[in-house]
């Protein structure tokens, strides 16, 4: 919620209920005008120094100053109630990754798609692809409960089982449906990945038997609760991409079920435990 604003900023006013993403743009240069706001050039990290070297401020504080406000924040329409807020505060990131991954793969009605990552990115990921209209959509999980928030969000399989065990696996269930062409694989990498990183990169390429394509969606250096810091510069946020927006406003798709644990800020060093051990998927903070 924006408690004050400066007397440049126009796009947002006190009292908007904003999304804001993990990196900060300011709207105007040649890379935000062509939707690559993370190539901003004098975009900014939260919690980094700025390109003129001044100190942003961090994302996990009971309030921050934002720098470039208009070209950052999105205003989001009303007042949303409660239960919306983890789906738009997936929005602010990886949301954001795994739909664009799902765009570059060039994710589509009646394809097969296997997501490789069961971490936020992946679910999201599985997600995106429903929405992109896949014909089918494979979830690579070793872990109940993240099996479980897959289904949840469009994966119609899941296989468990990792190099050439689970490239059999994939290509067993494309004889039964009489498939001839391999699935296109989106690829997430990092901490939320697919594990031994030489086998996410190996067999993903049997699976798709040169009939699709692979792209990475984020390789993470650490847990976050809030954010991920990810290495596809080229990728837009949710929440500057108008139709997830929209669809999330409308219930149409429900990216916050990632959020699995909700903690007070003042336990966010209990948050990154769980994520670290994998004991949470994504974590949530309050005030």
């Amino acid at each position: 919620m924006v408690e004050d604003v400066g007397s440049e900023v126009t796009t947002v006013r006190r009292g908007d209920f904003v999304v804001a993403p993990f990196a900060l743009s300011d709207g105007t240069c040649a890379h935000c005008r062509h939707g690559v706001q993370t190539s901003c050039e004098r975009g900014a990290a939260w919690g980094a120094t700025d390109r003129d070297g001044y100190l942003v401020d961090g994302g996990q504080g009971e309030a921050v100053r934002v720098a470039m406000a208009d070209g950052t924040l999105v205003a989001v329409p009303g007042h949303p109630d409660d239960a919306m807020l983890p789906s738009l505060l997936a929005l602010s990131d990886v949301m954001g990754t795994g739909h664009h991954a799902a765009l570059a793969a060039g994710v589509g009605p009646g394809q097969t798609v296997v997501v490789v990552g069961d971490g936020a990115v992946g679910l999201c990921a599985v997600l995106a692809a429903r929405r992109l209209g896949a014909e089918r959509v494979i979830a690579m999980s070793r872990h109940t409960a993240r099996q479980a928030v897959a289904l949840d969000l469009g994966a119609d399989d899941v296989v468990a089982e990792r190099g050439e065990e689970g490239v059999a696996r994939i290509e067993e269930a494309h004889r039964r449906r009489g498939r001839r062409r391999g699935a296109r694989v989106r690829r997430h990498e990092g901490v939320d990945g697919a594990g031994d990183r030489r086998d996410a990169a190996r067999w993903p390429r049997r699976v798709r038997r040169g009939a699709g394509r692979r792209r990475r969606a984020a390789d993470r250096a650490a847990c976050s609760p809030t954010t991920s810091r990810s290495a596809a510069a080229s990728r837009r946020c949710g929440s500057t991409c108008p139709s997830l927006l929209e669809d999330v406003l409308s219930g149409a798709i429900e990216p916050g079920k990632v959020f699995d644990v909700e903690l007070p800020l003042s336990e966010v060093a209990t948050a990154y435990t769980a994520m670290d051990q994998r004991t949470a998927i994504k974590t949530l903070l309050r005030p």
